[in-house]
């Protein structure tokens, strides 16, 4: 029995022995009381980094836009000659013609006898227009009014004036008002039973007139375009003959500015009316208004044109000053 015993203390030690070898490495020559879970500053070496890239962000690179010049080239970059040498050409491998303005409305009256379309028909321009400003600023999308020479319409436009002052409603109603009235106009109005092609107002009227804000929109009285004053003779007399356009799509000005059974000088004096009336909108501080200009009658083809050939030069705007 005693040597059963022995002999089961024998492989109980050897077995401890084993387990304590596999448990931990063994250290030579140190102590077994040291700490053996050395410290390792790791995490608080990967949050350095991070505070060193937070205050040095990357410097985002900006790619300047290429400008080619084509001026000393034998044809211009990406095109196959300055000028087709045939009347038949694929029109997207020459650059595009942009013709001088009264070499446009000569071809725009020769296009109309070919075609052998109506001779009484709408001439428009469409104009692209520098709208940015500094600092990712715009100039404001804007309305505007203007007197042609030469009108385009046979008929006056009708012209509703607020006011309640009764000295300033006769002078309206003797300088040709369709209508005149104050707030009781308002209800009319809603219920579709009054319309005017231009409203105009006396300061006073504007809070009174405010619940016509949502049913006149565009058309609703502001200082920014003429139509609120205390000069009521001076305003109709824009009004009634006056010709409005407006920059829709953020930078486009479409409209029209005569018929093509005019004659040229009155289409040039009638555009050039125009143009002068939309740069009059550019703050003083900017260069060229206009990017690009077309005109085009009601069945032709779009002709670009010249806008600044039309547009006085800052010496002859000195002169008449």
């Amino acid at each position: 029995m005693a040597t059963c015993t022995r002999t089961v203390w024998k492989v109980l030690a050897g077995c401890r022995r084993q387990l304590l070898n596999a448990s931990g490495p063994t250290y030579m020559g140190v102590s077994q009381t040291a700490q053996r879970n050395l410290p390792v500053r790791t995490f608080a070496a990967v949050r350095t980094l991070k505070k060193d890239k937070k205050e040095e962000p990357e410097k985002e690179e900006k790619k300047e836009k290429r400008v080619i010049d084509d001026s000393n080239r034998h044809k211009p970059y990406g095109k196959t000659a300055w000028a087709p040498v045939d009347d038949v050409y694929i029109i997207r491998h020459y650059p595009r013609t942009v013709y001088d303005v009264s070499d446009a409305i000569d071809m725009l009256k020769n296009f109309q006898v070919l075609d052998f379309t109506p001779r009484s028909q709408p001439v428009y321009i469409d104009l692209k227009l520098d709208m940015k400003l500094e600092k990712k600023r715009r100039v404001d999308p804007f309305v505007s009014t203007v007197h042609l020479p030469y009108p385009i319409k046979t008929q006056m436009n009708k012209v509703l004036v607020f006011t309640e002052d009764a000295n300033q409603a006769k002078v309206a109603q003797e300088s040709g008002a369709m209508f005149v009235g104050g707030a009781e106009l308002i209800q009319p109005i809603l219920d579709d039973e009054i319309s005017a092609d231009f409203y105009i107002a006396v300061p006073d009227m504007l809070p009174k007139i405010l619940p016509l804000k949502n049913k006149l929109r565009k058309k609703f009285p502001k200082n920014k375009r003429g139509s609120v004053g205390t000069n009521i003779p001076k305003m109709l007399d824009l009004f009634k003959i006056g010709h409005e356009y407006m920059v829709e799509s953020d930078c486009y000005v479409r409209t029209q500015i005569a018929m093509l059974d005019m004659p040229k000088e009155h289409i040039f004096t009638n555009l050039q009316t125009v143009l002068i009336d939309v740069c009059s909108h550019r703050p003083a501080d900017m260069g060229p208004f206009i990017e690009r200009a077309i005109i085009a009658s009601h069945t032709s083809e779009a002709l670009w044109f010249k806008s600044g050939d039309v547009l006085p030069k800052p010496a002859e705007k000195k002169q008449e000053e």
